[in-house]
């Protein structure tokens, strides 16, 4: 009898445990920061992230979605970006570095989220996605396409790890977003680079290719094959 309590007992406990953990997974959390544009203006934008997705044992989940919405000075149109959760890499595609807005028009300038995600979208050199609001929708454009005049990384970068005090500021100042992502070394979070950097992925992220649903490296037997199929 005391075996099959036990047994309830800890069934008990593990049904606790996975609410616990489906409660993180749909947390969200929203807040708003102050943005410095490269001419020297500010604006205030809002920002979300929800957490969820696939993690390794004993991990918390990861970021599973963000948004960042914001209106353009001297436009009363709110224009939203979101980095939306994927199944092929099992979480939010990017993380946000910066916003910039020029003649009107606004960039978003994004690292790929991972190693899926940094072949997912192309293994670029400088490790940046960057994307244009054509005033309709976002559109990918080249590095070439980003106007020179932006340099810096205006974003709260880790905003996991800052959550707590992110969600309890009013508004979290231009200042203090330069001291949070202070702490950062990588070159790519310092300035908005223009040229390629070694182990821009990540030095363990080799090419790899997306097969059957599924992520395989181009060393790995499936994704030698992968390969020479697209060399025929």
């Amino acid at each position: 009898m005391s075996a099959l309590l036990l047994a309830r007992d800890r069934l008990i406990t593990l049904g606790l445990i996975l609410t616990m953990v489906v409660s993180m997974s749909a947390c969200s959390e929203s807040w708003k920061e102050e943005v410095m544009l490269h001419d020297g203006n500010k604006i205030i934008v809002k920002r979300s992230q929800s957490f969820g997705g696939s993690r390794e044992l004993g991990q918390g989940a990861p970021i599973k979605e963000q948004e960042i919405s914001f209106t353009v000075p001297g436009n009363d149109k709110e224009i939203t970006f979101k980095n939306e959760f994927s199944e092929d890499v099992g979480r939010a595609n990017f993380t946000l570095l910066a916003l910039h807005i020029l003649n009107g028009t606004a960039y978003i300038v994004v690292e790929p989220l991972g190693c899926m995600s940094y072949n997912k979208w192309g293994r670029p050199n400088p490790p940046y996605v960057i994307f244009k609001h054509d005033g309709n929708t976002w559109q990918r454009v080249t590095m070439q396409e980003l106007p020179l005049e932006f340099k810096d990384i205006n974003l709260v970068i880790n905003t996991k790890s800052h959550a707590d005090e992110l969600v309890a500021s009013s508004i979290v100042s231009a200042e203090r977003v330069r001291k949070l992502n202070s702490s950062l070394t990588q070159p790519e979070f310092k300035t908005i680079l223009k040229e390629n950097i070694e182990n821009a992925g990540g030095e363990r992220c080799g090419e790899m290719v997306f097969y059957k649903g599924m992520w395989v490296g181009v060393g790995d037997s499936i994704g030698k094959r992968m390969m020479d199929r697209k060399t025929k």
